[in-house]
Formats: structure tokens, sequence, C-alpha cells
């Protein structure tokens, strides 16, 4: 993992857009991408069209939440978690947060999470559970153990909503590309973005990135990647894969994973369709 960074030469042309919105991405948890970091390019798509992002570096309490509207939160793990990573991975979040958090949405706030395949989804697991989401710490790869997927308006797995189709032409995306992440099970009420099918699997590994013949696997059929909801008078975006909302150079060749990938030219698109509609009050 330690060999992923951020490619600070990736910046999309985007339509301009006026969101005088701050937004606040987790770094008090461990987390993996952080604005400075991997989530650089993340957070420079969001500056381009006007959204303030900032870092957030206080533990989550009503007092520390009650003065920001939208929280990021991606691949967070417990406090000097270090690899291998083996089940049962511990919370990331205490009791009292998820519950500051939980609060925080219903009376308002609007939360972005973002948990990867094993250790993160599980780092999350909780958090999630606490809004009806049931992550699984796992990998979601097809037939061939793959996990780099593309969802297309030509093979139905992208969501009927306006974070898909755009209220205006140059929102409308036809492809989203992710590159290794988990799949989860929602609620009634939520509304999936990125649908699994049964072609894809669900795979439990005890350690992370270490699979065999015995490793337990299921029907990824009914699950998704990405999802939203609404929940009291806030509301929720939750995505199992993360370095489809950032641009990355991985490994000694230096690939280019993320937004800056071939066939992910309109993932920029729908990190600003979510954000744009987690801003909003509608």
């Amino acid at each position: 993992m330690a060999q992923q960074i951020s490619d600070t030469l990736y910046m999309p042309s985007i339509q301009k857009r006026e969101m005088n919105v701050e937004v606040y991405i987790d770094e008090a948890h461990n987390n993996f991408h952080t604005k400075d970091n991997r989530f650089k390019p993340f957070a420079n798509v969001l500056n381009q069209v006007g959204f303030k992002v900032k870092g957030f570096n206080d533990k989550f309490s009503k007092e520390s939440l009650e003065r920001i509207k939208v929280l990021v939160i991606s691949n967070a793990l417990i406090e000097n978690a270090r690899g291998p990573f083996v089940v049962p991975t511990p919370s990331a979040f205490s009791k009292e947060e998820i519950k500051a958090v939980k609060s925080w949405v219903k009376k308002g706030g609007s939360l972005f999470l973002i948990a990867d395949h094993m250790p993160f989804a599980g780092a999350s697991e909780k958090l999630a559970k606490a809004f009806g989401f049931t992550f699984y710490d796992s990998f979601l790869f097809d037939e061939n153990r793959r996990g780099i997927f593309d969802f297309t308006n030509k093979n139905s797995l992208l969501g009927n909503h306006k974070i898909i189709n755009g209220a205006e032409e140059y929102e409308k995306i036809e492809s989203i590309k992710i590159f290794t992440g988990q799949a989860f099970k929602i609620p009634n009420k939520a509304i999936s973005i990125l649908k699994t099918n049964e072609k894809m699997r669900v795979h439990l590994p005890d350690t992370m990135w270490r699979f065999s013949e015995k490793t337990k696997h299921f029907s990824a059929k009914g699950l998704s990647q990405g999802a939203i909801m609404k929940y009291g008078k806030g509301k929720i975006a939750f995505f199992g894969e993360a370095a489809m909302f950032t641009a990355q150079l991985a490994g000694r060749n230096r690939f280019k994973v993320g937004m800056n990938a071939e066939g992910a030219e309109d993932n920029y698109k729908l990190l600003l369709n979510i954000m744009t509609w987690l801003s909003n009050k509608d």
C-alpha cells in the first residue's frame, strides 16, 4: 500500500460549478487517505468548483461535529494498526463516536463514508451498521478473482438517480471504473448507485490479500458497491472503494489508478455529483 502516491499532475477540465461549501476530510482515525496525501486529487477536484476542503483532526463528538456540514471519512483504521492485517478487524471508531455521528446526520449532517476492501471494511463495519448497512470485511472479485470493474449504462450496473443521470448534460455519467474494493448490503430505503451482480463474488480471507481454495466466498448479487440514502434531516453516501475518487500512481512502474486511469474519465463527475447532492438541502 505504501507504493501508492497521489498523481499531482491530474487535473480534469471541469464545467464550472459554484459550490461555496466547506467539506471536512477525516484525518483523526489513522486514515489511509488524507487531504494532503493520497486524497489530494480528491481535494483538488472539489476545490476547482468552489468547495473549501479542510482536514478534520478531532475525534467525533457532538461538540466537534456541530460546526460542520459535510464530513468525508475514507479508509479509517484503529490507531497504530499495522500489517499483516488479520480478522477480526477492530472498529476504527468508538461507540461514543458512532453515536455522535449518527445523531449529527439525523439532525442534518451529510456523511460520505468510503471503506475499501479488508481491513478498511471491517474497521468501518460498526459505523455502517448504525445506519442499517452491512459491511463485509472482504474483497469483491469477478470469477477470475479480479477486482477492477466497469459500471456502465450498457451493463446496467449504474443506478437510476440524478447522481448518475445528471441535472445538466456535463454531469451525466456513462461509465465508472473501480479498483478493487468491497460490496455491502444496503437497507430498503437506500438507492444503489453502483450495483453488483451474480458474476461478482465476495471473498472473505483471514488475512489481507491471502487467498486459497479454503477462502470463504459468496455471490454478490443484490449487494452494492456504492449507495446513498436520506437519514432523518441528513444524507449519507457509502462507497466500498476509495481509489475511484482520487488519482494515484502505483508500483514501480507508476501505473495510473483512479480518476487518472484509462476508462475512468467519468469518475470525477461521480465525485462532484455525490458531493453536490450531499451539500444541497433537497
